[in-house]
């Protein structure tokens, strides 16, 4: 009897340590959480239930104060530190960003625990120097810094911020939908550790290749190749078949012919024979090209060399076909280009259940006074990838336009409310040196362009492993202006997101759409000007450039990014009781009389026209000589520097 009560004894051991091993190879680890941010097949694939969220430092009253004052920069104070983010579980951290990164302590808490498993310097979410918080999957350009490391907790997770004042901050995160989760633990296995440095090697990739992203249902692809010549008034198929499965990625070369003021070749892609293509853009606009030139180029997305690329994975269920379209344009001499085209496929067709199909929105608008720019508005099943966009102010000045908050709204609620729309972008700061003063492209977001004499920007972003599920519908848009959505702005924007439900309308691309936008007057402001001092002169940058000068000297501004052409000049300086004398010239040729900066007290001078200027690319710029009237060292004090087209 006693030995029978022992067979069973160790009968129900065995039973429960095996259900015990079955049990722990169920839970959601971070190694498949990590591994999403290289699975780019896995892109189409839904989320039930699994959906993004943020806590933000935004301005509640809908005003400009989003980390400024640190006023809405936390939720509550316990014991003198600040709760930043309070989060029930099961869930994941997908990132964290900030501008203004501080070397006080982060604690986080998971599971109801009072002590923390994690603690970290907030400047080492991004530094790199801390495991598993590495570069490129964490870092900082842009004047944003960004980490992409999920963080996972199966209960509940408290984020504590250990000092006096925090500002800017975003922290993403997602619900896994009652998935039981392995919470973060600090400890990492071999096989973690080579996940990690794998998605690390394809991030820091600056080649990016479609073989990088064949796994699972995308491997095994054959390729299809045509060269193609294309007239004006002509629509050429590249890629056709009648038999379901999916695209893995395109790649389209035509050397430097999408370039320019005019974006009249569309790239068109249409799925199982629906009524509205799928894709349906310029081909300049789709692959992050701004304003005329190449900029954009992520690990999935862009332009190397001549060679446009896209690694999306676009599954459909029983036809495909893709088409480049060649737009006339009347009264402008267009000529026929030759373009190769490759297409990587293979012939798994789509888990209609599992899988939607992929879907982007092309659109140029002026968004009318007090309303949003909205990406995307859509209803039905599925999951927001990301967008580009380009962004055109159609006032004069500075680009504050960039200041407007992003909003989500998912199934009937917000679910995410931004700081920013530079933030957004992960970057910071705009008009600032060495941050998002530039175009610089990095794995899934970037600039595509600064410019302040055109009052112009752009940028992209994908989201991964923390796309935006929706089960009923789904409002993605951006503030343009501080506040109020007052600013005139002229956007164009390709969002790109996996849906159950096909397109039912699409925005025509017309002759005025496809064409770059330039502005007619232009404001250099003294942060970005690029300068070039000669002679017996100090040059100090503070609320303009203060030129000193004990005897005499010269400064050249370059005029960059202008289109060619005649312009009036006008100059916004301050008279002082100190102020030099100054000359106006571009190059050689001498475009003002000597003028006085002197004055009894000091005053800004506005709007003082100099001279009118011919602009081309050999002579882009002017030069201010600068001469001392007094015993003592004078100043020439520029505040703004103005062309108007003629």
């Amino acid at each position: 009897m006693k030995k029978r009560s022992l067979c069973n004894l160790l009968y129900l051991v065995l039973i429960l340590f095996v259900y015990s091993q079955s049990y722990s190879q169920t839970k959601y680890t971070w190694s498949d959480e990590i591994s999403l941010l290289k699975q780019i097949e896995k892109l189409p694939e839904y989320r039930d239930g699994q959906l993004v969220e943020q806590f933000s430092s935004y301005d509640r009253t809908g005003g400009n104060d989003d980390g400024f004052s640190g006023k809405y920069s936390y939720l509550r104070k316990e014991n003198g530190n600040l709760v930043i983010a309070e989060m029930e579980g099961p869930g994941v951290i997908n990132r964290i960003w900030t501008p203004t990164p501080t070397d006080d302590l982060l604690s986080f808490y998971f599971d109801g625990e009072e002590k923390p498993r994690l603690e970290i310097k907030f400047s080492d979410l991004f530094s790199g120097k801390v495991y598993p918080f590495t570069k490129p999957v964490c870092g900082n350009e842009l004047g944003g810094y960004y980490c992409y490391i999920p963080i996972l907790f199966n209960k509940s997770c408290k984020i504590v911020f250990h000092g006096e004042k925090i500002m800017f901050h975003q922290i993403q995160y997602r619900k896994l939908n009652n998935k039981e989760t392995e919470t973060y633990t600090g400890t990492f296995s071999e096989k973690d550790k080579l996940l990690l440095a794998e998605v690390s090697n394809i991030w820091a990739d600056i080649h990016p290749k479609v073989a990088s992203f064949a796994n699972g249902k995308s491997a095994e692809f054959k390729t299809v190749e045509k060269i193609l010549t294309i007239h004006p008034g002509e629509e050429i198929p590249f890629f056709q078949t009648n038999k379901p499965g999916r695209i893995i990625g395109m790649e389209i070369d035509g050397g430097t012919s999408f370039e320019g003021q005019y974006k009249d070749i569309i790239i068109s892609a249409k799925w199982d024979n629906e009524n509205v293509e799928a894709i349906y853009s310029p081909l300049a606009d789709f692959f992050g090209y701004a304003y005329g030139k190449p900029a954009m180029r992520s690990m999935i997305m862009g332009r190397q060399n001549t060679n446009n690329y896209c690694y999306l994975p676009m599954p459909f269920d029983k036809s495909a076909s893709m088409k480049i379209i060649y737009k006339k344009r009347p009264d402008v001499l267009q000529t026929p280009i030759t373009i190769r085209c490759k297409v990587f496929y293979n012939n798994i067709q789509r888990e209609i259940a599992k899988e939607g199909k992929l879907y982007t929105i092309w659109k140029r608008e002026n968004p009318e006074k007090g309303k949003y720019y909205e990406f995307l508005k859509t209803q039905g099943k599925g999951h927001y990838i990301g967008e580009i966009l380009q962004a055109q102010g159609l006032r004069p000045g500075m680009t504050v336009f960039f200041e407007g908050d992003d909003s989500t709204y998912v199934d009937g609620k917000m679910r995410m409310h931004g700081t920013g729309s530079e933030d957004y972008f992960n970057g910071g700061w705009y008009a600032l040196t060495d941050r998002w003063d530039r175009g610089n492209s990095l794995p899934v977001h970037g600039c595509l362009d600064y410019s302040l004499q055109m009052n112009r920007t752009g940028a992209y972003r994908f989201f991964l492993s923390d796309k935006l599920s929706f089960e009923k519908e789904i409002c993605h848009a951006i503030e343009h202006g501080p506040t109020k959505n007052e600013f005139p702005v002229d956007y164009t924007s390709v969002a790109f997101f996996y849906s159950d439900q096909p397109l039912s309308v699409k925005m025509e691309p017309t002759e005025e759409l496809r064409e770059v936008y330039y502005p007619t007057e232009h404001v250099y402001f003294p942060q970005l000007m690029k300068l070039t001092p000669d002679g017996d002169l100090k040059i100090q940058f503070q609320r303009g450039i203060k030129m000193n000068t004990n005897t005499n000297g010269m400064v050249r501004i370059m005029l960059d990014d202008l289109p060619n052409g005649q312009y009036k000049v006008f100059i916004n300086y301050h008279e002082k009781p100190e102020g030099a004398d100054f000359q106006v010239w571009q190059r050689q040729k001498k475009l003002s009389d000597w003028m006085s900066s002197e004055g009894a007290m000091e005053r800004l001078k506005e709007n003082i026209y100099v001279g009118d200027i011919e602009l081309t690319q050999q002579t882009n710029s002017i030069t201010f000589h600068i001469q001392n009237k007094h015993e003592k060292e004078s100043q020439f004090e520029l505040n703004l520097l103005t062309l108007k087209r003629k």
